[in-house]
């Protein structure tokens, strides 16, 4: 005989602010950078265009260029991209920032420290043992699984690896979804 499905509860990692860039100031050589309120610097020349994505030093306030495009022809930027560009639109700054690409032509990675959290249903601790969570990731947060289940658990890492069952690596770094089961204490 089969015992009953397991509610899968929800969890979800958002991002509540930007990530920090980890790269070298080259006035005072900080390691670490911010895009602020997030603005981009649009240059034309005749039917070319270059973007910018601006960039604080946090030590000495230092504005930095970070190339997103460069010599474009204006006719192939969409229209609503070119208009996000000049106003400044959040979700095209956090979009270019996150792109891979762009760490890596500028050598730089991101600093994710304090710039997520993790929303639980509150309740959950009320159903049956075991119980199955499935994590989602609304943003592309980096993070290990084993540090996220504790952290969301209450537990140590080492009591979180004993009472959970998963199917993915616990202790390397992901962004990617996954759902895992916890087990009663007494298990």
């Amino acid at each position: 005989m089969s015992s009953p499905p397991h509610p899968v509860l929800p969890w979800v990692v958002r991002r509540t602010r930007l990530p920090l860039l980890s790269m070298r100031c080259v006035d005072c050589r900080a390691e670490s950078a911010t895009t602020g309120k997030g603005r981009f610097r649009v240059n034309a020349n005749g039917k070319l265009l270059d973007v910018w994505l601006l960039v604080r030093c946090v030590s000495c306030d230092r504005t930095s260029k970070l190339t997103v495009h460069e010599r474009t022809p204006v006719s192939s930027f969409d229209p609503a991209e070119l208009d996000g560009y000049r106003v400044n639109d959040p979700q095209l700054v956090a979009s270019t920032l996150l792109d891979p690409l762009l760490a890596r032509r500028h050598r730089f990675v991101l600093d994710w420290t304090g710039a997520w959290r993790l929303d639980i249903p509150s309740p959950w601790r009320d159903e049956t043992w075991p119980v199955q969570l499935e994590v989602v990731f609304a943003d592309p947060v980096p993070v290990r699984p084993d540090r996220l289940i504790a952290q969301g658990l209450g537990l140590s890492r080492n009591e979180a690896l004993r009472r959970v069952k998963c199917g993915i690596a616990l202790r390397r770094t992901t962004s990617a979804g996954f759902t895992f089961t916890v087990l009663s204490r007494d298990s």
